[in-house]
């Protein structure tokens, strides 16, 4: 099934540039080109998009929490942030992925299709059985938590913290630090103000 995609950039210029790297991969279609968030969920819905790239700028301080209460709604969704400009990492935690400004034609195409095989593979694992203990692990991984900072509060060993990680890998297919924080977030395990910044 082919990638339906929405951008969310004020700038023509980028969007444009950025519509056509996409509309040049064999399973992307952009299906929306929006230039402010108000009405990107609604927008999502009628479009049957499942990625959305979104400068975080447009957020502002009140839609900062745009990209949780997105992929919430929307689980299918992956939700990209495009990087013209610095942006606090604590923000980005909460996208899937980053497409940043100044990345090649090439690189933007491996990122995108990564993202939408990262998306498929957590839509298999939606069931996922994680047991109380890892679940325990994957909060305080999403916190910023270390292995040995993990071992020391939980009184295991490292080991033990390591096969736990191991597990909640295999189980939810998902392998990165963000990633995993992403769905402690979407499965309401922690809050966003409990993540380090």
């Amino acid at each position: 099934m082919s990638n339906r995609v929405i951008i969310c950039e004020a700038s023509e210029i980028i969007t444009t540039g950025l519509y056509d790297i996409i509309q040049g991969m064999a399973d992307c279609d952009v299906v929306a080109r929006m230039d402010n968030p108000d009405d990107l969920s609604e927008k999502v819905l009628s479009c049957d998009a499942n990625i959305v790239i979104v400068n975080p700028n447009l957020l502002g301080y009140t839609g900062r929490n745009l990209p949780q209460q997105l992929a919430k709604d929307h689980p299918q969704l992956t939700v990209i942030a495009l990087v013209t400009n610095y942006i606090d990492p604590s923000t980005l935690k909460a996208f899937h992925g980053v497409i940043e400004i100044n990345d090649t034609k090439l690189k933007i195409i491996n990122k995108l299709n990564q993202l939408a095989q990262d998306n498929d593979k957590q839509d298999k694992s939606d069931d996922v059985d994680l047991s109380k203990r890892e679940i325990d692990v994957l909060v305080a991984v999403a916190k910023g938590m270390m292995n040995k900072e993990i071992a020391d509060e939980m009184n295991i060993s490292i080991h033990t913290v390591i096969s736990h990680r191991k597990n909640i890998t295999r189980k939810t297919g998902i392998k990165s630090v963000s990633g995993l924080t992403v769905y402690a977030l979407l499965n309401n395990l922690i809050d966003e103000t409990e993540v380090y910044k």
